[in-house]
């Protein structure tokens, strides 16, 4: 059977969404997860939509990917097509030739699944491994520590606070109210939840932010982003926020939290063992330098 490439309209977000959502299984890897999505909802729908590949394979949508800037592609793949050579191929195929629509030319990034036949397609093309990414989970079965500080879901009056709190954690990231607004106006944020914490040392500034994202009951759950204000780091805050963050996702129903930053991220890393995370098999995405 024919396998089709496209860039979903805005209207076909949600059927797109779906099938991420389904692919959400504590038994798989690691993936892309609509969370990922939803925080690039933050450019508003028409960019997220230009953001996204879909692959169809007799009108099935059977890979997804993101562009999460011009030079990375980031994959979620049917659990059952994992090992599918013929979509592996196309996938492979798609990702190398800047003709396709999907990367453009020089160095660009895939990441795909831990175990996905597309990651050996790529090698036989060439393609060199980047750089490991720390792959976490935690279980949410049983109930949550206490975070012992103050946390509340974020709304629209809570807006600047987010953006500043993000701009300072991240180094002057592009963070600014209007983006907590359209990420709030997106299809995933309807199972979604972002917090903002307090420092109880500080007058009760804002502090903290988190975002976890739910893909539905029973199955797991995605924290993106987490960050400390630079000044009330050294404080427990970053655990503190990420135990906030998994009482809100399991209320939502979600059967465990998954995270993925970078292996040498040791800070962040640290936090997210503290909070009860253990590590997955690590990953590692394809580049392709010229």
């Amino acid at each position: 059977m024919v396998i089709e490439t496209a860039t979903p309209r805005v209207e076909q977000l949600g059927e797109v969404l779906d099938a991420v959502r389904a692919w959400q299984d504590d038994a798989a890897p690691l993936q892309l997860h609509p969370g990922d999505v939803g925080w690039f909802w933050r450019f508003g729908a028409t960019a997220t939509a230009a953001a996204l590949r879909t692959w169809r394979r007799d009108g099935r949508v059977v890979a997804v990917g993101l562009l999460d800037g011009p030079g990375l592609l980031r994959l979620g793949v049917a659990p059952d097509l994992l090992r599918d050579d013929e979509l592996a191929r196309r996938v492979a195929a798609d990702a190398a030739d800047p003709a396709c629509g999907v990367l453009g030319p020089g160095p660009v990034s895939v990441e795909s699944p831990v175990g996905a036949l597309i990651d050996e397609r790529l090698a036989d093309a060439g393609w060199a491994q980047d750089e490991p990414w720390a792959l976490l989970r935690r279980d949410l079965a049983g109930p949550v520590e206490d975070p012992g500080v103050r946390a509340h879901v974020v709304g629209p009056a809570d807006a600047p606070a987010w953006a500043e709190v993000l701009r300072s954690a991240f180094d002057g990231a592009r963070a600014a109210p209007e983006r907590w607004h359209a990420l709030a106006g997106g299809l995933p944020f309807a199972d979604a939840r972002c917090l903002l914490l307090h420092d109880v040392d500080a007058a009760g500034e804002p502090a903290a932010v988190v975002g976890v994202w739910s893909a539905g009951a029973g199955r797991p759950g995605l924290v993106e982003p987490l960050g400390v204000h630079a000044d009330h780091r050294g404080r427990g805050l970053g655990r503190a926020a990420t135990l906030a963050g998994l009482v809100a996702l399991r209320a939502l129903g979600a059967s465990s939290a998954l995270v993925a930053t970078p292996a040498a991220n040791a800070g962040g890393v640290a936090t997210y063992v503290a909070a009860g995370f253990e590590h997955q098999p690590a990953r590692r995405d394809r580049r392709r330098e010229a």
